[in-house]
């Protein structure tokens, strides 16, 4: 093992920068621009995760069509969306795998891309069991207006799979209607790496209560 590396403490269980538990976080770029501001700042956290030594994905969403959720409920009994074309189902499949989520968004008319909340609609059916009691954190980036009442669309889905949301020290938001501009929103990026950090201390969190004994409360569902 490198000696360079940096132990964290936990329990009876010493980690390390680079090797660390095979911990995995997905981050979602909603914006059909695959290399614009959201993507920007989403690729900060993406840094700072793996700096902590979480293991960090980026999915594109792009611009090819999505499928709105059609309440057919067919997914409740296969646990997949009816719509196999689009990207649900195989990001439905990295989910499961993955340990913390970061859905992102350009703000479009004060909220957030219509494409993601597509998607977040079918994901959070039909894959509901995958992510409850896993940390989540939602990001937009916008020119002006909108952004809280974009976060707070997209959290939504969070608090109805039981997800602990992960903040930073302000809303999780960047300024800019262009990567260039973004770039030069300091205390945005800062937001972003503070975001990453305290992702990565959540999940040692969760994962050394695993380790001694501390199991997720059972959820009542009689209504």
């Amino acid at each position: 093992m490198p000696q360079a590396y940096t132990p964290f403490e936990s329990g009876n269980r010493k980690w390390y920068k680079g090797e660390e538990n095979n911990m995995k976080v997905l981050l979602f770029n909603g914006s059909t621009r695959t290399n614009g501001c959201t993507y920007l700042a989403l690729s900060e956290i993406s840094k700072t995760l793996e700096q902590e030594g979480i293991d960090t994905e980026i999915l594109q969403l792009g611009a090819q069509p999505v499928w709105d959720c059609i309440g057919c409920n067919a997914c409740q009994s296969t646990g997949r969306c009816v719509f196999d074309e689009d990207v649900v189902n195989g990001w439905l499949e990295k989910a499961a795998e993955a340990n913390g989520y970061v859905f992102g968004s350009p703000v479009y008319f004060a909220h957030p891309s219509g494409h993601l909340l597509s998607v977040m609609d079918r994901m959070f059916m039909a894959g509901h069991d995958i992510f409850v009691h896993k940390p989540a954190a939602a990001v937009v980036t916008a020119r002006r207006a909108g952004t809280t009442a974009s976060l707070d669309a997209i959290q939504k889905h969070f608090t109805d799979a039981e997800m602990p949301i992960v903040s930073s020290t302000y809303w999780n938001m960047v300024f800019g209607p262009a990567p260039e501009l973004v770039e030069q929103d300091q205390e945005g990026l800062q937001t972003m790496r503070n975001l990453g950090r305290n992702m990565a201390w959540m999940l040692r969190c969760i994962e050394a209560g695993k380790e001694n004994g501390v199991t997720p409360p059972t959820a009542e569902t009689q209504h």
